[in-house]
């Protein structure tokens, strides 16, 4: 139960995951470190989720929806009943290692002046291998999680600053959200943590990797799998908001070369997937919207408290530059070559 001596609130989203929930909060339950409490918000699960909760973890808060409101509701609806200094986001395919709530708390102490913590994510299956160590961007208007099926070792064994952190395992301060905003629910889901790092970074927030804060991530068990029509279509689309959001015109000239680059490179893909007619749809359903995404970027662009677009060009430059640099490492050594990203580098990030 929640009480004075709560530091952490825990909000894990859930939608028919009842096969997972078990093994994420057994390992909650197993946790050197004791002031945390658990919120899970169920999208109106049908497969007997809540029930389970209940009758299995009778310690857990459960916030029911009545239907599935996506990723972005789920997890603003429990940062709204939560009430600890910090909130942790936890995706429900995720086993958490022993000491890793106790390394966070930890990391606060080291780090006073942080607003938001990456959590380091492995392969549940092959656990030396990582499924992110924080957070990069590509200009092309996506994330990437640095260390992406690299192995586990001294690059990634230390902590260090990051432009972002991806929302299955970040920490937050409470009053991130009341400066920066929560996710948007019109993303549905699917890069709805891109957009809320961009806000951050604008903001001038201090986000850092915390090397030995270990989970381990099953990974797109929601979904089904990491590429179907429902990711694409939606990975699509809200990649159209995030640029219509976070890139007032300056920075949409000044990127339109990489822009097009990464947007030639992701038709391709989703031709080679045999995905064009989700990324079709994806396309028109984001430039549908793409004024009123727009719109909220003005608005929130009017806010005095934001670095300028030259500081803020200059940080996404510079997360593109980790991203490909973690890419390259990936690639050669799996044997792969890395003259594309070598000449790309050479072009549009001198």
């Amino acid at each position: 139960m929640r009480g004075a001596e709560t530091k952490i609130d825990i909000v894990i989203p859930n939608w028919n995951g009842k096969t997972f929930l078990g093994v994420c909060l057994s390992s909650l339950r197993r946790q050197t470190f004791a002031g945390y409490h658990v919120i899970v918000v169920d999208n109106g699960s049908s497969d007997g989720s809540v029930e389970f909760l209940r009758g299995e973890f009778p310690e857990v808060e459960v916030v029911a929806l009545d239907h599935n409101t996506g990723f972005s509701v789920a997890v603003n609806a429990g940062i709204a009943v939560s009430s600890a200094p910090w909130v942790l986001l936890l995706n429900n395919d995720m086993e958490v290692a022993e000491d890793c709530l106790a390394e966070a708390v930890a990391a606060m102490g080291r780090y006073p002046d942080a607003d938001a913590f990456a959590l380091k994510m492995l392969n549940f299956h092959q656990r030396h291998l990582l499924d992110g160590a924080g957070d990069a961007f590509l200009r092309g208007g996506v994330g990437y999680r640095l260390g992406t099926m690299e192995d586990d070792g001294p690059v990634y064994n230390a902590d260090r600053p990051v432009f972002g952190a991806c929302a299955g395992a970040a920490l937050y301060r409470r009053d991130f959200f009341s400066k920066v905003g929560t996710f948007d629910p019109d993303f549905f889901a699917y890069l709805e943590d891109v957009d809320l790092n961009l806000r951050a970074a604008r903001l001038g927030k201090k986000m850092v990797f915390i090397a030995a804060a270990r989970v381990y991530h099953l990974g797109s068990a929601t979904s089904g799998s990491k590429f179907n029509p429902l990711t694409i279509r939606l990975s699509t689309r809200n990649n159209l908001f995030v640029l219509a959001k976070n890139y007032p015109c300056a920075l949409l000239l000044r990127f339109l070369p990489a822009l097009l680059v990464y947007q030639g490179a992701w038709l391709l893909f989703c031709l080679k997937k045999g995905m064009i007619g989700p990324y079709l749809r994806g396309i028109f359903e984001g430039l549908g919207s793409y004024a009123a995404f727009n719109r909220k970027g003005i608005e929130f662009r009017r806010r005095p408290d934001l670095i300028s677009v030259g500081e803020f060009a200059r940080l996404l430059v510079a997360a593109e530059g980790e991203a490909i640099a973690s890419i390259m490492r990936r690639r050669s050594l799996s044997g792969k070559t890395n003259s594309l990203l070598s000449l790309y580098r050479s072009i549009f990030l001198r």
